[in-house]
């Protein structure tokens, strides 16, 4: 891998269930949100709403296993949910689903498709390798509030993504940061799929979405990574 992903011992020891899929890509093409795109986030609240009948998204069993990590770091499930969960509920909600752009429409639809939380990162903002690790509470966190820039940090023990310049996303996979989001002018990526438990299927979600990436960034060189820790279901 070109860029080095770790989990570090303690949120190991916090999660033994945790797992994740890096898929690599070069040379995307993004562009704003267009009726392709679109599409994607409509069947992907079709079989999300097939995948859940009469269920709340948090009743999925992979998302109340997520439910339970994020708890074990002392956040609060009903206040702050992972990012499968958060667009489970806007895509059953009259709302439905947010239109970023392209790549990110794209990986917005996997995650909700299969319930599992996937990340967009731009590789060429990252700096250094990345790490999931518990914080300190010092590390900087750059976001916007309000309208403006702003730099926040993330709580002592709070699970995070981070780089050499701070973190990447917060809580685990609850809030990214705005430095290394994926925009309209990036190029290069890398995706994360994470899972928690038996009951999440990373190796179908991240096939499929290698698979979107090329049809909408046709020449895009698209490396998946075997899944790394936990319980994979094959």
């Amino acid at each position: 891998m070109t860029l080095t992903l770790t989990v570090s011992d303690d949120v190991a020891a916090l999660a033994p269930g945790f797992t994740h899929v890096a898929i690599e890509a070069a040379g995307l093409v993004n562009a704003p949100s267009d009726s392709a795109s679109s599409a994607l986030l409509d069947d992907a609240a079709r079989r999300l709403s097939e995948r859940l009948g009469s269920r709340a998204p948090h009743e999925d069993p992979h998302l109340n296993a997520w439910r339970e990590a994020y708890a074990a770091f002392g956040a609060k499930p009903n206040r702050t949910r992972n990012s499968a969960e958060a667009l489970a509920r806007r895509a059953v909600a009259d709302g439905g689903l947010p239109r970023i752009n392209r790549l990110v429409d794209v990986y917005n639809a996997i995650s909700v498709a299969h319930l599992v939380p996937v990340g967009g990162e731009d590789t060429d903002h990252i700096k250094g390798a990345m790490r999931l690790v518990r914080a300190t509470g010092r590390e900087p966190f750059h976001t916007v509030a309000g309208g403006e820039a702003v730099v926040e940090h993330p709580e002592a023990g709070e699970v995070v993504w981070c780089d050499d310049e701070g973190v990447t996303c917060r809580r685990w996979n609850w809030r990214q940061g705005v430095r290394t989001r994926l925009t309209e002018e990036s190029v290069n990526a890398l995706f994360l799929l994470e899972g928690m438990g038996p009951h999440c299927d990373l190796v179908t979600a991240g096939a499929e979405l290698a698979d979107l990436l090329e049809k909408f960034s046709p020449g895009a060189r698209i490396t998946v990574h075997a899944p790394v820790g936990g319980v994979v279901k094959e």
